[in-house]
């Protein structure tokens, strides 16, 4: 499937304002529906049989919205300034699956698949215009609803990156007391994962409201700072080997949104047999909210000590003796996580200087 960015680009080019969507918009004032290839090689040209083949034929809004008054389909060429085809009949594989009933749908969604070009098609009865990329669908909506939907989907993140700040809060306090379960970090990654998800979604849908998707966009951005970096630093600090992080980021993204909140489908992903088991981190993730401490210099304390709990019961003599530490380095951990320990209500931890 192809990545988010794609689909983001495509939207882009069809976002409010542009021409392809403004000659959308004419054909469904026009009562009429359509079906339009945005791309045109020998994958399309492989399942496109009879209708016309256009030479220097321009793209315009009225030119586009003309030849959708014929039956067939339309193809536009890659770079959208030419129409190629019109009044074509598509013959994708009657075998690539479609969950579509429609037959302009269906066709739609087969041709997609098949010549992963982008493919939009325009129904007559309920007057919109439908994105089929290779697996994915989206429907363009209108603006003005569309604008409701993000300015929903924006309060609804919001609640859950406030959930998702709260639980790392309290796994803060948990591995500081060396009272952390695997549960806890299994709750931690489900709203991380749910933020990230929202959040694509929201970014998908903002791309949809042209000019006016600069507000939202900022306010997504500050939404998700640090959550793909919190999610990551997390599985780092309790996956049974750090070289597996990668692959079980991997299952975590493919599980899908709505089995996301299956604690046992998330712990098998991560490799965590016991949920309720003590879990004991490297101490990555603590060691990030140290001011100024270089990502190399995390991995070194973590390479020498091992664990959170042996971090936490460090010396400065202890830890200026790691590679890149040093003595004012050395201070500036101890005094940071012995303030931390403080708020986490530990008393007398760890053995200062």
């Amino acid at each position: 499937m192809a990545g988010n960015s794609d689909l983001l680009e495509i939207l882009h080019r069809l976002a409010p304002g542009s021409r392809l969507r403004d000659a959308f918009g004419r054909i469904i004032q026009h009562g009429n529906g359509a079906l339009v290839i945005l791309g045109d090689d020998e994958a399309v040209d492989a399942i496109c049989t009879g209708g016309f083949v256009l030479e220097d034929a321009a793209f315009s809004v009225a030119r586009l919205a003309e030849v959708a008054k014929m039956d067939g389909a339309i193809v536009v060429s890659d770079d959208g300034e030419h129409i190629t085809r019109a009044n074509v009949h598509l013959m994708p594989d009657a075998k690539i699956a479609t969950t579509e009933t429609g037959s302009r749908h269906r066709t739609a969604e087969r041709a997609a698949k098949q010549t992963g070009k982008p493919v939009v098609s325009i129904s007559e009865d309920r007057l919109v215009a439908t994105l089929f990329y290779l697996d994915g669908k989206h429907d363009l909506e209108d603006p003005t609803l569309l604008t409701a939907k993000v300015n929903q989907s924006l309060a609804s993140l919001e609640r859950f990156r406030r959930r998702l700040d709260e639980a790392e809060e309290r796994m803060t306090r948990l591995e500081l007391n060396d009272a952390n379960t695997y549960r806890w970090v299994i709750t931690v990654l489900q709203r991380a994962e749910l933020v990230i998800r929202i959040g694509e979604q929201v970014e998908r849908d903002s791309v949809g409201l042209g000019g006016q998707a600069t507000l939202p966009l900022v306010q997504l951005s500050d939404m998700l700072t640090g959550v793909e970096e919190l999610r990551e630093v997390v599985v780092a600090d309790y996956a049974a080997r750090r070289n597996q992080v990668r692959k079980i980021l991997a299952a975590l993204e493919a599980i899908p949104t709505e089995n996301i909140h299956e604690s046992r489908r998330v712990a098998d992903a991560l490799g965590f047999d016991e949920p309720d088991e003590t879990a004991r981190p490297r101490g990555l993730r603590i060691l990030t909210h140290v001011p100024r401490l270089p990502a190399p210099v995390i991995d070194d304390i973590v390479k020498k000590f091992g664990s959170l709990p042996r971090i936490l019961a460090a010396s400065v003599p202890e830890l200026s003796t790691v590679p890149g530490v040093g003595s004012a380095r050395a201070r500036l951990v101890r005094r940071f996580l012995d303030r931390s320990s403080e708020r986490a209500g530990i008393l007398d931890h760890g053995p200062g200087e």
